[in-house]
């Protein structure tokens, strides 16, 4: 099954360097490239893209914005960010936007189409580099309200999990410490993301630290 990638980026050469890796693959395929934000929108509703890799900062509509017209509009489309180093404090903001990873440019072009795979799976992607910022983010904000609205409905062993989720452990590692199996420990995510309405397991994590169940280490 082919993944299709939909590049957009002000910069010519970047979208250039991934056009071609991708063409090398034969699980990926290009669906379309866009200079700016406001282009990478309207080919995210006519190419049918599976996967939009996006630019954060571009001329006119930026990357964030982009994110979350495509994520809230038709068609589907999963978004993984990327940036500069410089850009980490955007993190937060590309997340609750939609974007379902977010990673850095200076990284292997090849770990790049792996985390577009990650990314078309279902899954969610934060590079380990940037993480650091989205924690203190976290931890900059108010506490929550003791009974978070959002949890309504999820049971206490979903909570559970969500918890654990949000501390960045695999099913695997979940499993190990509920002593449950991974088979299990998928089902209640399933659930979470349902219940919670959450596209993938990064937003489970988001929805962890906003409602109080997981806060940052001091």
């Amino acid at each position: 099954m082919t993944t299709r990638v939909l590049l957009a980026d002000d910069q010519a050469l970047v979208r250039t360097a991934l056009q071609m890796v991708i063409t090398d693959t034969e699980d990926l395929e290009v669906a379309g490239e866009a200079a700016d934000g406001a282009e990478a929108v309207r080919l995210a509703r006519t190419a049918e893209p599976d996967v939009v890799v996006m630019d954060i900062r571009m001329p006119g509509m930026d990357g964030i914005e982009a994110t979350r017209l495509i994520t809230q509009g038709p068609g589907g489309a999963k978004v993984l960010m990327l940036t500069t180093f410089d850009d980490d404090d955007y993190v937060y903001a590309a997340l609750r936007a939609g974007a379902s990873g977010f990673l850095v440019k200076d990284m292997a072009l090849e770990a790049i189409l792996d985390g577009v795979r990650v990314v078309a799976a279902g899954d969610g992607l934060i590079a380990p580099g940037v993480t650091a910022r989205l924690i203190a983010e976290f931890a900059a904000r108010p506490g929550p309200a003791p009974d978070c609205p959002a949890l309504t409905g999820v049971t206490q062993r979903e909570r559970e999990v969500l918890v654990l989720v949000g501390r960045g452990m695999t099913n695997a590692e979940i499993a190990e410490a509920l002593f449950i199996t991974v088979g299990t420990v998928k089902t209640y995510v399933s659930r979470l993301l349902t219940k919670l309405n959450a596209r993938d397991r990064v937003q489970l994590v988001i929805l962890a630290y906003e409602s109080g169940l997981v806060t940052p280490s001091p």
